[in-house]
């Protein structure tokens, strides 16, 4: 089975004449929309004819500027030295910075609008986008000036933008050092990372060494550019008039702040209990003090499990069949259309991720693929995000943009299928190494991005005073993983260059991309158990349900499933789940 994508479906190169064709049509469309702009708004139309004409060529140009964009920063993830890949990345984002023009100038006249709800009653795109055209009147308040709005685009372009390219050229080139019993090898970061969760002790150990020692070269470029994201980050904010930038976070991912608070009070609570695990998984690796950590991602079990990438698909396909027939021939349909990149190789980037390429109604998947459970369930996971855009096919590009908060409700629950589906069936010496794998992953998502969450809250408070470190920044990390770990890890192996290792921190427009995990793995937990209780109701209802998420808040997405977010007690719920595995890998242990 083929390890790479292919991407002909989008282009057959970048030299393909299609392609040239699509990048002349978005500058002539852009330059039409901009002028269309500035002789229709106000000018005697029925507002409602405006917004058609407007809805009906924003969507030609995204139809096609999303299709190249795909194409390059695909292309790009896999071969980060890829010239020409890069320079369309950088013209495609020139061109939509262009269109910030036109974007702004439509929704500060919305904005203005006497009678929006007259818009709406006679059918056509502005009904089917009443959600989106609501929610661009909302935040019309926190516009600049046309003038600085279409500044601030251009110079991201030289600002957060550039420092962002710069760090992911540094780390994802990075080549490690690892002593290894047949002699010292240079490797690629993402081949060290998956060290940690090789069998041998000493082999996690030198990788995790060697990882951390490598950082010394690239820790003042890395500084250097999160300082320069988060400060523009820190400006915009300011100057549009939100009170902080996780005021501006929460208003983009259609969460509001009560939700927010419950979660993470209910994170705070469950603490103890992911301490009690890193404790007894520390004494059954030999550590006094807590888990260094190297050792957190440690099998635990004498059944190393491990799956070539037939078996995984295979694994993966039948246990999705087990939910839905339209689930599993999803993920038959990404396996055998090469729409996954799994081989790990240099220049490529690291971790996984999932592109759902609307306009063409398929996805793919980047993932650095090495056997382990793990791996496999890394798949899953992913092909769960391309099953989210599957449920999507029949919803315009404008109401397929569901926030981070529920980007990882159907990643989560298809992880779930395959990782409770692999319990059910293993030996006990197995399902000890399943349990641990679930909780391991679990504290990461929870443990671990809490502690993400409080260095990056530390990092801006800080920041609006003036740039940090690498030592501050490096000690600001190690305060956030103690007060999220505690005692579970021993205070003198930490990870300092967690700000280096984690790409989320460098983007401008994506502060605070931590939280939205955790919501993620909760609200899906959640789900999952709604499944338990009524299996062939939830069945019918949830590809609709995962359809409506790119029109509805967070809240009202809840309700839709029948549960109320802001209530502390349903995030105490989805916890007890994993507090109940952690339970039992102590009894089994």
């Amino acid at each position: 089975m083929e390890m790479k994508w292919s991407l002909e479906t989008l282009y057959p190169s970048f030299e393909d004449p299609a392609f040239e064709r699509d990048m002349a049509f978005v500058k002539e469309s852009l330059d039409e929309l901009t002028t269309w702009v500035d002789h229709h708004l106000g000018k005697g139309e029925h507002p409602s004819e405006t917004v058609e004409g407007y809805l009906n060529r924003l969507l030609r140009i995204y139809h096609k500027a999303y299709r190249i964009s795909a194409f390059a920063n695909l292309s790009l993830s896999v071969e980060v030295k890829n010239a020409r890949a890069l320079k369309v990345v950088e013209r495609m984002e020139s061109f939509l910075s262009t269109l910030k023009v036109p974007q702004v100038k439509f929704r500060r006249w919305l904005t203005g609008l006497e009678d929006f709800e007259g818009l709406f009653g006679s059918g056509g795109l502005t009904d089917e986008h009443r959600f989106v055209l609501t929610e661009w009147r909302d935040n019309g308040r926190y516009l600049l000036s046309d003038a600085e709005e279409a500044l601030a685009a251009k110079m991201a372009q030289t600002g957060s933008a550039a420092w962002a390219k710069l760090q992911n050229v540094v780390s994802s080139t990075l080549l490690v050092e690892v002593p290894l019993v047949e002699g010292v090898k240079k490797l690629p970061l993402p081949v060290v990372r998956n060290m940690a969760y090789d069998r041998d002790q000493k082999t996690r150990k030198a990788a995790f060494e060697a990882e951390i020692e490598s950082y010394r070269s690239i820790e003042d470029a890395s500084a250097a550019c999160l300082n320069g994201i988060k400060g523009e980050a820190i400006t915009l904010a300011k100057a549009r008039g939100y009170t902080s930038v996780l005021e501006k976070t929460l208003r983009d991912s259609r969460v509001e702040k009560t939700t927010l608070d419950s979660m993470l009070g209910a994170i705070r609570d469950s603490l103890p209990a992911f301490g009690r695990y890193f404790k007894k998984k520390a004494q059954l690796l030999g550590h006094p003090t807590g888990l260094p950590f190297y050792d957190l991602f440690a099998p635990i079990g004498d059944i190393d499990l491990r799956y070539t990438y037939e078996e995984a698909a295979a694994f993966i396909i039948d246990r999705f069949a087990s939910f839905s027939a339209h689930l599993s021939n999803f993920a038959k349909r990404a396996f055998e259309n090469r729409w996954i990149d799994a081989l790990p190789r240099e220049g490529k980037r690291g971790g996984a991720f999932c592109y759902n390429v609307r306009v063409i109604n398929e996805s793919r998947i980047m993932a650095n693929f090495n056997g382990s459970f793990n791996n496999m369930t890394t798949l899953a996971h992913e092909l769960g995000h391309g099953y989210h855009g599957e449920c999507l096919r029949e919803q315009s590009l404008l109401n397929s943009h569901y926030t981070m908060p529920l980007a990882e409700t159907a990643s989560i629950f298809c992880e779930t299928i395959v990782t409770d589906a692999a319990y059910a069936q293993a030996s006990e010496a197995a399902k000890l190494a399943i349990l641990e794998h679930q909780i391991s992953s679990a504290a990461q998502v929870i443990v671990d991005i809490y502690s993400r969450y409080l260095f990056e809250t530390e990092l801006i408070q800080r920041r609006e005073d003036g740039s940090l470190s690498v030592a501050q920044l490096k000690e600001a990390m190690k305060n956030a993983q103690m007060k999220a770990y505690g005692d579970g890890l021993a205070p003198e192996v930490l990870h300092p260059y967690m700000w280096i290792n984690k790409p989320h921190y460098y983007s401008a427009d994506n502060n605070f991309y931590n939280f939205p995990y955790a919501f993620g793995l909760l609200f899906g937990k959640g789900l999952y158990a709604e499944y338990l209780d009524n299996r062939e109701a939830f069945v019918a209802s949830y590809p609709q349900l995962l359809a409506e998420t790119g029109k509805n808040s967070v809240a009202e997405i809840g309700s839709i499933a029948g549960i109320d977010v802001n209530q502390t007690a349903f995030w105490k719920k989805s916890l007890r789940m994993i507090e109940e595995k952690i339970d039992e890998f102590i009894r089994l242990a």
